[in-house]
């Protein structure tokens, strides 16, 4: 097992990051390195307001608010990072995906654990190799573009 270098529970998080719900899909963080690893997780309940239309029958998690719980656990790791060097006035925005494969159906009910690891920063720009989890299963995997701005 990884060790937990901190945990932010969730209004931690919302201190790093803009989202609210029904948006906010990070309901607790662990830094593992800081601003370079870290787990987020989201724990999946049939009330979230997207199963009322994906699906009515057979509720699924779909697969872009999977991708969105890895950039906005990507923008926790870099925004309390930030924080921590006195620079946490700025923001973080989703630039691009690649290679996202969804291995795995998330319904009510999972927790849903995203691993996010930096893998090159240039400049204000971050890439951030994402794998998410129920359980053991891979549910989903992606890498994930950020910027951070100022605005």
């Amino acid at each position: 097992m990884t060790e937990v270098l901190k945990t932010l529970d969730v209004n931690e998080v919302m201190k790093c990051i803009p989202h609210r719900y029904p948006m906010l899909l990070v309901d607790r963080a662990e830094i593992i390195k800081e601003g370079e690893h870290a787990y987020g997780y989201k724990a999946v309940t049939a009330n979230e307001p997207f199963f009322q239309g994906h699906f009515p029958q057979k509720p699924v998690m779909p697969g872009v608010l999977i991708v969105e719980a890895m950039a906005q656990t990507a923008a926790v790791v870099t925004m309390d990072h930030l924080s921590a060097e006195g620079s946490g006035d700025n923001l973080v925005y989703f630039m691009s995906i690649d290679g996202a494969k969804f291995r795995r159906q998330v319904v009510p009910g999972d927790m849903l654990r995203v691993d996010v690891a930096l893998e090159k920063a240039r400049g204000p720009v971050r890439r951030f190799s994402c794998r998410a989890y129920v359980g053991q299963d891979l549910a989903a995997e992606a890498t994930v573009q950020a910027i951070i701005s100022d605005d």
